[in-house]
């Protein structure tokens, strides 16, 4: 984990005195803000190391479907339940589970999870013999929990069972001390595996970088770094690599809509990145992409440039 903030160093100390022991953690930032990645770490400096790590966003399967994956389920304990299947339970028996987006659990999963957590056994969906919980639970959320318990969508017993420790995590906008340093950090980690070798961030572009309000965090600006990497060409990155919403642009309209697909859009920014480079030059564009004229003439107007 990156950081030159105070606050983050006193986060990574208070992460490395919870590790060793065995208390539920409850992680609370905005999306983005690295709560797996703290997970993890969690996971890595405790004595469970050598066991498995597994993470389940609670968010994304609700019913039957969320409960068989916490907790398995036997042959035919559903349709379409054709064989046994182990759930994050059993994978994680003797390691950690992490529950991630945990305030979107149902009312009624709720009720068994604490249940677990209490009695330290579980029954596989359709099942009648009881299975030994045997992990450390880490749970993370987005949002205030102890809110969503005053508003009655969240029970407080489990509240009090899963945050024993709670961690927050604050928002990269709230330490922009990082932003250079991740940038830095994210630049070299796609040096090591990338077509380019960039060896400088243009004061320009890291201006355009400490400007911006960052609403998706971390993850934003590790997704910013590949698009200037992947777009741009030579040694530096510059403010016109940046995607437009960072040069104070709107987004880039072109005969293409949304559900065009990736590769065309970044195809179409790298040939408005080698124009901007020589100024319009076409020719020299062309060969700084490694294309011939007539390959660049074509992609030009393919992209209606």
């Amino acid at each position: 984990m990156v950081t030159t903030s105070e606050r983050m160093l006193e986060l990574f100390e208070l992460i490395r005195r919870v590790a060793p022991t065995d208390a539920s953690v409850l992680l609370r930032g905005e999306t983005g803000t690295g709560k797996e990645l703290v997970a993890r770490a969690l996971h890595a400096l405790s004595r469970r190391s050598e066991g498995e790590f597994r993470a389940i966003n609670c968010a994304t399967l609700t019913g039957e479907l969320l409960a068989s994956e916490l907790f398995g389920h036997v042959r035919g304990a559903f349709t379409g339940a054709v064989a046994d299947r182990q759930g994050v339970f059993a994978l994680a028996e003797g390691g950690t589970l992490f529950l991630d987006e945990v305030a979107e659990i149902s009312a009624d999963l709720q009720a068994r999870l604490l249940r677990v957590l209490q009695e330290r056994t579980y029954v596989p969906l359709g099942g009648s013999t009881p299975q030994t919980a045997d992990v450390r639970i880490l749970a993370a959320t987005h949002k205030a929990l102890r809110r969503e318990v005053a508003e009655g969508r969240f029970r407080a017993d489990l509240m009090y069972r899963i945050r024993v420790i709670p961690i927050f995590l604050p928002p990269l906008r709230e330490r922009y001390g990082d932003v250079e340093a991740l940038a830095e950090h994210f630049v070299g980690e796609l040096n090591a595996g990338g077509r380019r070798q960039v060896e400088h961030i243009a004061s320009t572009a890291m201006d355009a970088l400490l400007a911006h309000a960052w609403p998706g965090n971390v993850r934003e600006l590790s997704n910013v770094m590949s698009y200037a990497y992947a777009v741009g060409l030579g040694d530096t990155i510059t403010v016109d690599q940046l995607p437009p919403e960072l040069r104070g642009e709107p987004p880039p309209i072109g005969p293409f809509d949304e559900g065009e697909p990736d590769l065309r859009r970044l195809e179409r920014e790298r040939l408005l990145a080698a124009l901007r480079q020589t100024r319009g030059k076409k020719g020299r564009a062309a060969e700084l992409l490694g294309m011939s004229r007539t390959t660049f003439w074509r992609k030009l107007r393919e992209h209606g440039l």
